[in-house]
């Protein structure tokens, strides 16, 4: 018995899949242009398609789970169930219009041709908003639309932004944020779920781990307990003598959101030689 995980085949997100499953300690070979692959050492089989079909794979117990972004299921909703948010392939569904066009607010737009590859979840946003707007339905270079007179402004994923900027457009307003989910089918039970449930630990493990940084340093004994205060970690920091006399060792974990001015608070408490370190897997 084996899952079946469908991944994106090319881009970012098939990037980030691969990465995270690799962090995950499973082993395979995806080649170039390989299109199915099976997990060395553990009992998964990997499915390379295009993202929008990745939900219909799932929905249709072709794959029992897959890795997605979160526009695509918000565009074409399906029946699969969202099981964990990744973190990574993190973008925006974004409204952009000409450098040079005035913007006043959403009402700006009533009236305007608007191109965009996500129709659907641009007009719920519209009519939740009471914005009546041409929406346009175009795949693929969406950004030329209002330098060729195709359209008034376009709605597309935004990652650092350059793509815009390179096309003489500025972003104005966000419809949507999204990120990378896994989602499973309905109706996973018995072994399958067993094997899908060792997956989502793994999972939580790396992300976990990816979330917060191992940290050591160097204190003076009698500021030790001040210092310890700073770091709370996982249940309380590990604390050990060093060689030196009046000197201790302290071992922690700490929240990468929360790290430089966690150090500054521990520099100021006197704490020295500081060393941080990435984790592999967290166990919680």
């Amino acid at each position: 018995m084996k899952l079946r995980i469908a991944i994106q085949r090319s881009g970012k997100l098939a990037e980030g899949s691969i990465a995270l499953l690799k962090k995950c300690g499973i082993g395979f070979s995806n080649g170039t242009g390989k299109l199915r692959a099976e997990a060395e050492d553990f009992p998964l089989e990997i499915f390379f398609i295009r993202d929008d079909d990745i939900p219909d794979y799932v929905a249709d117990s072709v794959a029992d789970i897959g890795i997605v972004g979160e526009n695509i299921l918000a565009e074409n909703p399906k029946r699969v169930e969202v099981v964990e948010k990744l973190g990574f392939g993190r973008c925006r569904l974004s409204i952009a219009l000409s450098r040079l066009d005035k913007f006043d607010g959403l009402d700006s737009f009533n009236g305007k041709r608007i191109a965009t590859s996500y129709p659907n979840i641009l007009g719920r946003f519209f009519a939740e908003r009471g914005i009546e707007a041409d929406i346009h339905e175009i795949s693929g270079s969406v950004e030329i639309a209002p330098s060729i007179g195709l359209a008034d402004a376009v709605c597309d994923l935004v990652s650092s932004g350059s793509t815009l900027f390179s096309n003489g457009l500025r972003e104005v307003e966000t419809v949507m944020e999204s990120q990378a989910v896994l989602i499973r089918r309905p109706g996973i039970d018995g072994e399958t779920e067993s094997i899908l449930e060792q997956l989502l630990f793994r999972l939580r493990s790396v992300r976990a781990a990816s979330q917060n940084k191992y940290i050591l340093l160097n204190a003076p004994k009698d500021k030790a307990g001040e210092i310890a205060r700073l770091l709370p970690g996982m249940k309380s920091p590990t604390m050990m003598p060093l060689a030196e006399e009046g000197w201790v060792s302290i071992h922690s974990v700490i929240s990468q959101h929360d790290f430089w001015e966690v150090v500054d608070r521990l520099k100021q408490a006197g704490a020295e030689g500081i060393l941080v370190l990435s984790i592999d897997q967290m166990i919680a």
